[in-house]
């Protein structure tokens, strides 16, 4: 990977799971590459095994299913996130949803290749198995955090959520793909949007 920003930018958004000594930073880098992502393209797609985990530099993605027809939205990551169908990257079968990029997107990519690669190398190898471990957990809590918000909060709360992440989410995002991801219609979304207005 040649570009030093990037590197610099990846290795401080890591650093909340793995960090490494300088050593060590010089054969990680050996494994990772850069890729631009235009609008639209997939990232994952069903029936095609994942083989990459990504971390965006700029740009975002959405988590989506097609049902009867129907894209339903289902997460959202921007900058300094990472992004992989984990399941599938993990297990070697096919992924189950896509995740398509919403704008032009640049990421550092980690193939599985290479990581069994760095596992592979005694260098590397615990700490490896240590990003891998809780990157596993990083989505375990993001999973977990989507599912009590629909079994404990209104949309309103959901809503206020993603107001509240800080994020320009709202401005970057389709409205339809934010109803969805909030598990209600676009009418009802402009309903709850008119309401906070009111009141604020």
């Amino acid at each position: 990977m040649e570009s030093q920003d990037a590197v610099a930018v990846f290795r401080k958004g890591i650093s909340k799971f793995i960090e490494f000594n300088e050593a060590e930073w010089h054969i990680f880098c050996q494994h990772l590459d850069l890729k631009k992502l235009k609008k639209k393209t997939h990232f994952a797609e069903p029936g095609i095994v994942c083989s990459e985990i990504g971390f965006i530099l700029t740009g975002s993605v959405r988590f989506f299913n097609v049902k009867d027809g129907e894209e339903i939205t289902g997460y959202f990551c921007f900058e300094n996130e990472l992004v992989s169908s984990y399941r599938s990257f993990l297990t070697r079968e096919p992924s189950l949803n896509y995740v398509q990029a919403l704008e032009d997107t640049e990421l550092v990519i980690i193939t599985y290749n290479n990581i069994q690669a760095m596992l592979a190398n005694p260098i590397l190898a615990y700490k490896m198995e240590r990003f891998g471990r809780l990157v596993a957990e990083y989505y375990l809590i993001c999973y977990e955090e989507r599912m009590s918000s629909f079994i404990t909060k209104t949309p309103e709360e959901r809503y206020l959520d993603l107001l509240n992440t800080g994020r320009d989410i709202i401005q970057r995002m389709p409205q339809h793909y934010i109803a969805h991801f909030l598990g209600i219609t676009p009418v009802s979304l402009s309903r709850i949007r008119r309401r906070i207005m009111k009141a604020a």
